[in-house]
């Protein structure tokens, strides 16, 4: 019986096609933008698509556009950073103890439950505006994360515990052949979605604060002189920045899961 030597592969047709729909559904939506402007004929409610396109062009090329970008980028991924640590060590710490996550149970419920506002006007009072978003994004990134190795561990498959007893497994060889491949996927999951929210939040951190630069500062002084131009321009930006944020992590995270499959593989 004969094997398609394309399997686990997508044809050229398929590519084609994916790619078609692609361009077919941005045509729709950018026409859709085009449309409403017309209708409306008023640049103080809505800009067309061509005149951010041009207008980013010539932000692109000024020192602030750049500056306001590398700021934000860096506040925001130092607070996800911080945020996936303290998850991860935090989560590990509650999967294998329950006084541990009894602990910090009522932490994490207010800190899903309460609005991101409350704590950005809270913060206000004990931060600095320009740490501001770093906090937020810590706030916002370490709940899931340290629910997903906390998940993680807790699913762990006990005949595989007994099994790494029975053979006197080491605590760190259980660790990476027992406890590792049940938190990866989850985790995961858990760190691409966290880099969207954690960028949203330090940008509206960014906005409430007014750190001397910032994309949130840039928004907010576009809106309050009434620039809508603007205020579309570093929507845009914050927008592609976040999905391109997002796709890299998870890339890196499905690739640092494949590398630590394949090194268990072998050295199991």
């Amino acid at each position: 019986m004969r094997t398609s030597t394309t399997s686990g592969k997508h044809s050229p047709s398929k590519t084609v096609l994916k790619t078609a729909r692609v361009l077919l559904v941005a045509v729709f939506w950018l026409a859709l933008w085009q449309g409403i402007c017309m209708w409306l004929d008023n640049a103080l409610l809505m800009v067309s698509p061509l005149a951010v396109v041009k207008r980013l062009i010539e932000l692109s090329g000024t020192a602030d556009f750049w500056t306001a970008i590398g700021v934000s980028f860096g506040r925001v991924f130092l607070g996800y950073l911080l945020g996936t640590l303290a998850g991860v060590v935090l989560g590990t710490a509650g999967g294998f103890s329950g006084a541990v996550h009894t602990l910090l149970s009522p932490l994490l419920a207010v800190v899903k439950a309460a609005p991101v506002t409350s704590f950005v006007i809270l913060a206000l009072v004990w931060i600095k505006s320009y740490n501001l978003s770093i906090f937020v994004a810590f706030l916002v990134v370490f709940p899931p994360v340290y629910m997903s190795v906390y998940n993680g561990i807790k699913g762990v498959d006990r005949n595989l515990l007994e099994v790494a007893q029975v053979y006197r497994f080491s605590k760190r060889k259980t660790f990476r052949l027992c406890y590792l491949p049940a938190i990866l996927p989850l985790f995961r999951t858990a760190v691409s979605t966290a880099v969207g929210f954690a960028w949203k939040a330090g940008i509206a951190g960014e906005v409430l604060a007014l750190p001397r630069t910032g994309i949130g500062t840039m928004l907010r002084d576009a809106k309050v002189y009434l620039e809508t131009l603007d205020v579309f321009c570093w929507t845009a930006v914050t927008i592609f920045l976040s999905v391109l944020v997002e796709k890299l992590v998870l890339r890196l995270a499905k690739g640092r899961g494949e590398a630590a499959k394949c090194q268990s593989s072998s050295q199991n």
